[in-house]
């Protein structure tokens, strides 16, 4: 099952989608070594979304239950910060998540700002 990563920055957001909630890195959940990496190089703000329900490509559709622990389904990390930090982070995000959506794009800031 598919997950993903988004990043905004200037906003640029930044997507990878790990195959399901039980990825790892270094032993521990791939999403929340991700943030703690986005955290740590004081990247603006970053979330991680954990679906209810899912496909990927012409998989059958995945839905959680309450009985389920780290089961297959997405999860999406979602991150904003100005275009000079994705470019910064983006390099070990792609070693971190490898084999694993990204999608980059552009955002507007309607309200607010990364100050």
């Amino acid at each position: 099952m598919a997950a993903g990563i988004v990043c905004r920055s200037r906003l640029w957001p930044f997507r990878s989608h790990l195959s399901h909630e039980g990825d790892s890195w270094h032993h521990r959940p791939l999403h929340l070594e991700i943030l703690k990496y986005l955290r740590e190089e004081n990247v603006f703000g970053a979330v991680a979304f954990h679906a209810v329900a899912g496909f990927l490509g012409r998989g059958t559709v995945r839905t959680a239950h309450l009985v389920e622990a780290g089961g297959e389904l997405p999860v999406v990390i979602s991150f904003v910060d100005a275009d000079e930090h994705v470019n910064r982070v983006l390099p070990k995000l792609r070693e971190m998540a490898a084999h694993r959506l990204i999608v980059r794009e552009n955002v507007v800031i309607e309200q607010g700002s990364l100050d």
